[in-house]
């Protein structure tokens, strides 16, 4: 995958389109990223009894990040901070990631 844990992309597609964030999470087996703090979704929790059977747990509404299609992010550059396409690069017997724009390394 040309987008790792830790990345800063840009959303090119759907409701949060030209906001930026960090990945948080890559599901590779379904070809989707967390980007954190974008693509908010809410889920009612309704209240359900407690481990010990006490008390119930309160009925609540959390807030989450949810996964967003490969597709829809691009990956952006931490040196020229633009937007990118990735380019591959083999470097001391291991393969590198490049910016195809300024040509710098990406891979620490």
């Amino acid at each position: 995958m040309n987008i790792r844990k830790g990345d800063t992309v840009q959303i090119v597609a759907g409701k949060d389109r030209g906001k930026r964030g960090e990945v948080l999470k890559v599901l590779p087996k379904v070809n989707r990223v967390v980007v954190q703090g974008l693509n908010k979704r809410k889920k009612h929790q309704r209240a359900r009894p407690n481990a010990q059977g006490g008390r119930q747990m309160a009925p609540e509404i959390l807030i989450f990040d949810a996964p967003l299609d490969l597709s829809n992010v691009m990956l952006v550059c931490p040196k020229c901070g633009e937007l990118t396409r990735v380019g591959y690069q083999r470097l001391e017997g291991e393969s590198k990631r490049l910016c195809r724009k300024c040509e710098t390394v990406m891979d620490a």
